[in-house]
Parts: C-alpha cells; structure tokens; sequence
C-alpha cells in the first residue's frame, strides 16, 4: 500500500559513498527533527531522470533550502557507487545528497516499486517527490507517467 500525506517516514536504511567509504544513513537519523524534501528516480544516468528531473532540483536546491528545508535528498535503486558517479557527472552539488536503495528495500516500504523488468531493469523506484517534516509526509507527488510534473523542483517550490 502506498503512503499517504500524513503518513510517517518508513523505517529504512540507505547506503552512501563517502571519502569514509560506504555509510548507512537511516531514515530515523535523516528525517527525525529535520524538514526534508526526497525525490525518487527509477534509475541513475537514465534519460529522463538525468536530463528532465535532475537538474530542476539541482537549479533550485538553494531556492528549496531557503524555504526551511535542512536536506535536500534524491534516492534510486542502484549501487551507491552509481550514485556517486552519477553525481560527479552531473556535478550535482554538495546541497543535494544521494542516496542509494540499492534492494528497493525503502521503494518497497514506501509501496512505490516500479518493475522494470520489461526494460531489463527489474525492481525501481517510481518517480516522486516528497516533503517531510519530522518524519510525517506533507506532500507526495507520484508521478503516473513519463512526464516530470508533481514530483518536479518547481511543484515542491509551490508546495513548500
């Protein structure tokens, strides 16, 4: 069952590549007492997501902070070390963290899993955004096609 606005945060735990190396960052430490705005891609260096959804959040994340937002997170199913290239490609800068749901362990709790599986993907996280405050969802806008719209930087500019 997907979560609704109202909802609370799911217990997960993501990974991140650090200059430390591989670090886990749950979900308890990354929304407890924090404003967060996450936004979910089905894949890293895919189209859309690359191109479209990205560099919205990447334009406006000083914008999104300025509204009260402590973090600014952007989560996929792949590896984190996909996601770390990922970043040093689209020079994602140091205001937005990605994350890793490398299982779709949290896209899963989240019940926004996406099947791929036609693509030679398997599982992936549906496309979304979300703002969160103290772990309680505000705003959830899952995306029901390709298109970037509700899960966009601008739609969470106006939700904020």
């Amino acid at each position: 069952m997907t979560r609704q606005v109202g909802d609370t945060i799911p217990e997960s735990t993501f990974k991140r590549l650090t200059s430390n190396g591989i670090e886990d960052v749950s979900t308890k430490e990354l929304f407890a007492g924090n404003k967060v705005v996450l936004f979910a891609v089905p894949g890293a260096f895919t189209p859309t997501c690359s191109d479209v959804h990205l560099p919205g959040f990447i334009d406006k994340v000083g914008e999104i902070k300025s509204k009260g937002v402590d973090t600014v997170a952007c989560v996929a199913v792949n590896d984190p070390f996909v996601m770390s290239a990922w970043g040093k490609s689209r020079s994602i800068p140091d205001g937005i963290v990605l994350l890793s749901d490398g299982n779709a362990e949290f896209a899963e709790a989240m019940g926004l899993v996406l099947d791929a599986s036609g693509f030679g993907m398997g599982p992936r996280s549906r496309r979304y955004a979300l703002i969160a405050d103290d772990g309680k969802i505000t705003y959830l806008g899952v995306e029901e096609g390709r298109d970037v719209g509700v899960s966009s930087a601008d739609t969470v500019l106006q939700k904020l």
